[in-house]
């Protein structure tokens, strides 16, 4: 199964209605070089596409990745923002 992440689930400057799936205490500036850092330091199985836009906001930010896993989305984008934290 494939999980698609988008940096604007992230992004500490969007509220929930603009697409922040994170409480803002884990919400981080959200580029998606770092979560590509979490999520190989996740161990997980990712592809990185640049060319693809978060359809919110398609004319600003660039990016995301798609992840081969078996776990919830909400889980994923949980355990990705906690490690940015760590990071």
């Amino acid at each position: 199964m494939s999980v698609i992440i988008y940096p604007a689930y992230f992004n500490i400057h969007y509220s929930r209605k603009e697409g922040r799936r994170v409480p803002k205490n884990l919400a981080f500036e959200a580029k998606l070089e770092t979560i590509v850092k979490a999520a190989k330091a996740l161990g997980y199985q990712f592809k990185v596409e640049e060319d693809k836009r978060y359809p919110r906001f398609w004319w600003k930010e660039r990016g995301r990745i798609v992840i081969e896993t078996d776990e919830p989305k909400s889980k994923v984008i949980r355990k990705i923002a906690k490690k940015v934290k760590n990071l």
